[in-house]
């Protein structure tokens, strides 16, 4: 019998103006694409993993929680369906990535995805994400006169194809302003540099990608914030990958601060 279809996202609907996403925790890579991929790619070392172990304490928030099941492999969520290069002249992935974060090859030669596979992917998975993705923010901005949105990223705090080397621990994006109140950025920020043993920084090499830049309208009601965490905060940044709840205890109170933070701005403003 053929695979039953794996849904492209998982939701929670919140009762606060409060939506935290999480665009590349997905792990889920469709068995006709598995099929062409390498042995690399289908340890998927670029997964931001264990995210929604790590924000459990959101849905208590009240909350609203998207996490993406489908594995960044597949398709970024975090890139703009174009294709477009979130940060022009730097070395990045791109919408259907074709090479790992060391750039290693994800497909088997001969098996990369054209153009007409690269767009019934964004049918399939990008869009029906982004769909929930703006049908929630325009549910709590009608209900709630506004919102906060949190997209949950972490990366290997060593990665020199991005950046040399070691990365701050906390990385806050706002799209250099763009998407979200400077003073909500400067709390969170704030809290971000008060975290004992932890490094952090607004604006730096991670600005916030698409989702950040896509859905943060501050005139409107809508500040999006992007928090790129340090793998090592919360897990083995190797295989195999474990979550490591000791050190991901002396974080989430922290992350749990940040996102109270943005919670009672979106109060606040609404």
């Amino acid at each position: 019998m053929p695979d039953k279809p794996c849904p492209s996202f998982v939701f929670h609907a919140g009762t606060q103006p409060l939506l935290l996403s999480i665009p590349h925790m997905g792990t889920h890579i469709p068995p006709a694409i598995a099929e062409g991929m390498t042995f690399e790619a289908l340890e998927m070392h670029d997964t931001d993993w264990h995210l929604d172990q790590l924000y459990s304490f959101a849905r208590e928030m009240g909350a609203s929680v998207l996490m993406a099941t489908h594995s960044r492999y597949v398709v970024d969520l975090n890139r703009p369906q174009d294709g477009a290069s979130l940060y022009p002249g730097q070395n990045v992935t791109g919408l259907c990535p074709v090479d790992t974060f060391d750039q290693t090859p994800l497909y088997r030669e001969g098996c990369a995805p054209d153009d007409a596979e690269v767009q019934r992917r964004v049918h399939a998975y990008w869009k029906p994400y982004h769909g929930q993705l703006a049908a929630e923010l325009q549910r709590l901005r009608d209900q709630h006169g506004g919102a906060v949105l949190w997209d949950a990223h972490s990366i290997r705090s060593v990665v020199p194809r991005f950046f040399e080397g070691s990365l701050p621990n906390f990385n806050l994006g706002t799209a250099d302003g763009a998407s979200c109140s400077t003073d909500l950025a400067q709390v969170l920020l704030g809290i971000a540099k008060a975290i004992p043993d932890q490094t952090a920084v607004l604006n730096g090499r991670f600005k916030g990608g698409h989702i950040t830049r896509q859905y943060g309208e501050p005139s409107n009601g809508i500040h999006a914030v992007q928090l790129e965490l340090t793998q090592c905060s919360y897990m083995q940044e190797a295989m195999p990958f474990d979550f490591l709840p000791e050190t991901a205890a002396l974080v989430q109170p922290h992350l749990k601060q940040l996102l109270q933070a943005c919670l009672a701005f979106a109060r606040q403003t609404g």
